[in-house]
């Protein structure tokens, strides 16, 4: 079967040649291909598109009524061909970032302006849950993935480093002791994150793989990081945070970090992810380029700490 759109090319060079040789000619064509693609569509349509002499070729009016169709076709094709070339080697159109709540409004929203400024023809659309979305069933470009990544088919580039702290308000401390070791732990209001992708709101994991596994216990367990900084903040008990929430409580020392026998996950990390894609669109490319470029060589929110 003929490509319908290939046959409209061939009659759309025969009409502006007058030949259906010279149109073989300049399409690498053979003139028996030629007069098949041009017969496929006669027949399709029912009518001719050619007068055909021994010494001349020429339109009927049916062709030119049909030639006017076929260079709109045509051209709209040749626009959108365009178009799409253009989004692989321009950053432009809408980039659609799945992103989890607290990291998102903390890390990647103030991030926008500065990428906006470089790339102002791609718009962002920003979406903030901290379920594990499907890309491709969903329509997002790409996502942020904090942790240590599931087995996927999909590309991952690390951004950077997501260090975990075990933490306090002096006036927990005060009042119930300082933890040592992990051990000392069970004694202890453990607040517990329930989104964990590692462990349960009731196990944290220590050591450099997570090998290291201490059932902990607490009268809150939150599925958001804010809600167990501002708790930790009123003194309720000990969490377990990233950097990225806690930060500047450390630096203010309105939290403080508790170093403790065993050291924290290594493998944790900032993910970008995205589906497999030979070249994957530049607006992509840019946004993740940025964010690598903005977190290097250590994170915004770790600077200073270590």
């Amino acid at each position: 079967m003929l490509d319908r759109l290939t046959s409209l090319e061939v009659f759309a060079k025969v009409a502006a040649i007058g030949s259906l040789s010279g149109a073989a000619r300049a399409m690498g064509l053979s003139q028996t291909m030629v007069t098949k693609h041009v017969a496929a569509l006669e027949a399709r349509l029912g009518t001719k598109l050619f007068h055909r002499t021994t010494r001349r070729l020429s339109i009927t009016e049916a062709g030119r009524s049909y030639l006017e169709s076929s260079e709109r076709i045509l051209a709209d094709m040749e626009a959108a061909d365009a178009a799409v070339a253009r989004e692989r080697v321009e950053p432009r159109g809408l980039l659609r970032v799945n992103v989890p709540v607290v990291f998102g409004t903390r890390q990647i929203a103030p991030a926008i302006a500065e990428f906006s400024e470089r790339h102002p023809e791609v718009t962002v659309e920003l979406g903030l849950n901290d379920r594990l979305v499907d890309l491709a069933e969903e329509g997002w470009d790409l996502a942020i993935r904090i942790g240590k990544l599931r087995d996927s088919s999909m590309v991952a580039r690390k951004l950077a480093p997501n260090r975990l702290v075990v933490c306090a308000a002096p006036s927990y401390l005060a009042k119930h002791g300082t933890p040592r070791c992990v051990a000392d732990l069970a004694a202890h209001n453990c607040l517990g994150y329930t989104l964990s992708q590692q462990a349960s709101a009731a196990e944290w994991l220590f050591g450099a793989d997570g090998e290291i596994r201490v059932q902990v216990s607490g009268t809150l367990r939150a599925n958001n990081g804010d809600a167990l900084r501002a708790a930790t903040l009123a003194g309720l008990g000990l969490a377990r945070q990233p950097t990225f929430i806690i930060a500047d409580d450390l630096r203010a020392g309105t939290l403080l970090a508790l170093p403790l026998d065993q050291p924290e996950i290594q493998t944790s990390a900032v993910h970008a992810v995205y589906l497999p894609d030979r070249r994957p669109p530049a607006k992509v490319r840019a946004f993740i380029d940025f964010l690598a470029g903005h977190f290097a060589p250590d994170p915004p929110w770790d600077r200073g700490l270590f």
